[in-house]
């Protein structure tokens, strides 16, 4: 797989094209399973580690699901090119350590990645746009049928699949969607409604997940058990509470306009003038004036600008995808130029 190849074009799973895309980004659905022959990836020699690396390869080449996808050693990939693939949420930052052998599976359109000693042995994730959890499941249920008729999984008839960390065991599924919320941080209700998702058992986390801060009011919601219920009760538990939370910032917006129509008219006419004009834009400064933005394209007062093109400018502006379409390393300096110019050429 040729790294330069994806800078073209964003993932799949951010086109804007799901249900309810312009409040959510995407769905994605993510099975942790480990091998029973083997220690758990904290245990095991970077020998042990290959052994699994070249059983994942060899199962591929015999499972019709991911036999055409792409198989990436991550010891012969660039540090630059492994956090491409991380801002693409193609991989976790886990991956990225090269204390053992480690490798990657991703299909074409990016909709699906396996990850290989990880913190379990495999990470099998499925991404939708918008609102699609069903979809994401359905897709890497089949892929991970395919996987366990090659190899031995760890399971356990009282506790399920077993994994590296004890809130994963069980069915060892974990489902997150990643949502805007500009009307519910404005209106002050954002703090009620975590708490409410704290409370049925969801977890809130920034645009990275675990241990990211959130930034331009973009919230990763997930589950927290994965123990006790089967993988469609914890899916649906999630979309109830996600459809929930959408019926809600869609009130959030409506008071807001008829509250303070000009404030946050001006707010947004004001994001949107320095991102089109600005020399110079910081990764941070971008996702919080393209928060405002999206949100004007959600109410409509803003139309010469997309969900598509917006989510497109998400993944494309950050560091090493900068740097990739720059070809050659730059200081943060030097980036927050080339950024604004990218804007600046997207919005035109």
């Amino acid at each position: 797989m040729n790294i330069d190849t994806l800078l073209k074009e964003p993932p799949q799973w951010c086109n804007g094209l799901g249900p309810y895309a312009e409040i959510v980004l995407s769905s994605r659905v993510r099975l942790a399973r480990n091998l029973s022959d083997f220690l758990f990836t904290n245990r095991i020699d970077k020998q042990t580690s290959t052994e699994i690396k070249e059983l994942l390869k060899q199962t591929q080449a015999e499972s019709k699901e991911i036999k055409e996808m792409f198989f990436i050693d991550m010891e012969t990939l660039a540090d630059i090119d492994k956090v491409v693939l991380m801002e693409r949420h193609l991989i976790s930052k886990a991956l990225i350590d090269n204390s053992i052998d480690k490798a990657a599976i991703i299909n074409k359109d990016e909709t699906v990645s396996i990850m290989a000693n990880e913190e379990d042995h495999l990470r099998l994730q499925s991404f939708e746009p918008g609102l699609n959890l069903h979809k994401a499941y359905e897709t890497i249920d089949k892929i991970d049928t395919q996987i366990e008729k090659k190899l031995n999984y760890a399971f356990s008839s009282e506790f399920g699949y077993l994994t590296a960390c004890p809130t994963n065991t069980g069915t060892g599924i974990r489902i997150s969607v990643l949502i805007h919320l500009p009307g519910l941080v404005h209106s002050g209700e954002i703090r009620n409604v975590l708490e409410t998702v704290s409370k049925i058992g969801l977890s809130i986390r920034g645009f990275y997940g675990e241990g990211t801060q959130i930034e331009g009011n973009f919230f990763q919601i997930s589950n927290q058990a994965t123990l006790g219920k089967s993988e469609q009760e914890i899916i649906d538990t999630l979309n109830k509470a996600v459809l929930q939370i959408i019926e809600l910032e869609r009130n959030s917006r409506e008071i807001l306009i008829e509250n303070a129509k000009n404030q946050t008219e001006d707010k947004i006419w004001r994001a949107y003038g320095i991102l089109k004009y600005a020399t110079l834009v910081s990764s941070k400064e971008f996702i919080n004036l393209s928060s405002a933005v999206r949100l004007g394209v959600g109410l409509g007062i803003v139309r010469s600008c997309s969900i598509k093109n917006l989510n497109r400018l998400l993944i494309l502006t950050k560091p090493a995808h900068l740097q990739k379409m720059a070809g050659r390393l730059m200081s943060p300096d030097e980036r927050d130029i080339e950024r604004a110019i990218y804007v600046r050429k997207t919005l035109e």
